[in-house]
Order: structure tokens, then C-alpha cells, then sequence
């Protein structure tokens, strides 16, 4: 069993800040990869951030310079700051992963929830 729990979303003001934390838990043996995406309404889901096993990171176009993804002390958690938002970055932002569950096993992938950011103008 595995679980992916996002937490930090909430109503925030154009130009303010928010941290959404991502933690993993579970028949993890090691996590390769995670990544946060976000969907607004009436609209796919997209890539937001990632961030590897070894610390390497990658953005969205839109949010480079405004996001910063980190891996957190804690074994197995994430975070994202997210500053200088817009009304545009209004989304539920979902944590995901891929991972093994047991050593030497195929990658797996696993989603979370979701949280929602909403920024007013």
C-alpha cells in the first residue's frame, strides 16, 4: 500500500506565495522521480516540476524563476515554493511519483489527490 498525501494549496492574492508539501509513504523501496502537475478547470493536465533522486530539477516554462521544487529532509517528501503567483497558475496541483516498491522490481507509478491553489486577482 502506498500513499501519496499533498497538503499546503489554499486561496492566496495575485503576487503572493504559497508551499505545497507532497509526502510518500508505503511499500516504497526508492523513488526514482517526482514531479508535481497541475489541471485547471476545463483543461489537461500539465507539467509543472520534477525533481530526481539526485537533486536534478526541471520546470515548466511558465514557472521557472517563481518555482522552486526541493526534496525535504524527511525521507520521502517534497515540496514546491511557489511565488510571484498569478491568477493563471489557479489549478489542482497533484503530487506524483515513480518508484519501486521492492528492490530490483519494474518502476511503478503512483498520483495523489490533489490540492487546490486558487489566485485572485
Amino acid at each position: 500500500q502506498v500513499q501519496l498525501v499533498e497538503s499546503g494549496g489554499g486561496l492566496v492574492q495575485a503576487g503572493g506565495s504559497l508551499r505545497l508539501s507532497c509526502a510518500a509513504s508505503g511499500s516504497i523501496f526508492s523513488i526514482n522521480v517526482m514531479r508535481w502537475y497541475r489541471q485547471a478547470p476545463g483543461k489537461q493536465r500539465e507539467f509543472v516540476a520534477a525533481i530526481t533522486a539526485d537533486g536534478q530539477t526541471s520546470y515548466q516554462d511558465s514557472v521557472k524563476g517563481r518555482f522552486t521544487i526541493s526534496r525535504g529532509s524527511a525521507k520521502n517528501t517534497m515540496y514546491l515554493q511557489m511565488n510571484s503567483l498569478r491568477p493563471e497558475d489557479t489549478a489542482v496541483y497533484s503530487c506524483n511519483m515513480v518508484y519501486r516498491p521492492i528492490r530490483d522490481s519494474v518502476l511503478a507509478t503512483y498520483w495523489g489527490q490533489g490540492t487546490q491553489v486558487t489566485v485572485s486577482s
